[in-house]
């Protein structure tokens, strides 16, 4: 059985579609529906249900689909055994800055002690642009923020957004707030204005940069204030509170991408270690609040 076609079935269950499929395989759509029909000829059975808005696995898919990933596992366990990636897997993670600091210092001396050879890339960005890196299939796994619904991102749980100004500094010192942001395309900043539109606050971008540190200094310095989330607050700065005038800025939530068909045992770790540092943490609330469980 050809393990290119059964990574090709995998990638589109999981990722719910045949476009999205092809991004992720470095494919075009035909050329990934050409390699479902072949894999469904050689099966003598439908493996996906096709409508004009979705793509759905049969009952004999869904029979199917454990059974191909096991294999491509396998395979992957195969190929490190024979020496075939000498120079060890790469794992390419995309993720904020912030998000880097405070998870990967945790997770990476725990994951090079179990898996010495394994390489790992990190891309930090906004994640609005992760997201589009990831499913052009320049990364493999994306820890962000959550900006629209995908197809292949699952959501860990949400984080409450506040407003930060440096210690010392108070809120009735501007008569116009000035503002430290990302740029446009983050939703921290989509939040920023939604709130304060909806407020008699006059306010004004005073700095704007893609690095934490472009925001923080002049945060640090007293000179603008921004919005965070509880783990990220810079040292030197303080949560504006409930009564001095800034209105409430609501979640994000946050969303764990990881590449469908790769079953290797180093990417299952990596991605579980990942998820379970995030989740583990005190700002982060479970889906149980996301969805109104329990």
């Amino acid at each position: 059985m050809d393990t290119d076609l059964l990574r090709a079935f995998v990638t589109v269950a999981e990722c719910e579609g045949f476009s999205a499929a092809g991004k992720v395989l470095h494919r075009t759509q035909s050329a990934v529906s050409l390699q479902i029909k072949r894999l469904e000829d050689q099966m003598g059975e439908m493996l996906f249900e096709r409508t004009s808005r979705s793509v759905v696995l049969t009952t004999s898919g869904g029979r199917l689909l454990p059974y191909a990933r096991h294999i491509l596992k396998l395979q992957d366990e195969a190929r490190q055994v024979m020496g075939v990636d000498r120079q060890g897997e790469l794992i390419r993670l995309g993720t904020s800055e912030e998000q880097a600091s405070t998870y990967l210092p945790e997770l990476l001396p725990r994951f090079a002690a179990r898996f010495p050879e394994v390489r790992l890339e990190v891309m930090c960005g906004i994640s609005g642009s992760l997201v589009n890196d990831f499913q052009e299939g320049l990364l493999d796994v994306a820890l962000v923020v959550r900006h629209g619904p995908t197809h292949t991102g699952r959501l860990l749980g949400r984080e409450q957004m506040v407003w930060v100004v440096a210690e010392g500094r108070s809120i009735d010192d501007w008569e116009t707030l000035p503002l430290a942001l990302n740029p446009e395309g983050c939703t921290f900043r989509a939040h920023a204005f939604a709130a304060l539109g909806a407020s008699e606050r006059r306010w004004d971008v005073r700095y704007a940069s893609q690095s934490p540190t472009g925001i923080n200094l002049p945060v640090q310095a007293g000179l603008a204030a921004t919005v965070k989330t509880p783990r990220s607050i810079p040292e030197g700065c303080r949560i504006v509170g409930d009564l001095e005038g800034l209105p409430a800025l609501g979640y994000v939530e946050i969303e764990l991408h990881r590449t469908p068909g790769a079953s290797s045992d180093a990417f299952t770790a990596f991605c579980d270690e990942l998820e379970a540092i995030v989740t583990g943490t005190d700002s982060l609330e479970s889906l149980e609040y996301v969805t109104g469980e329990g």
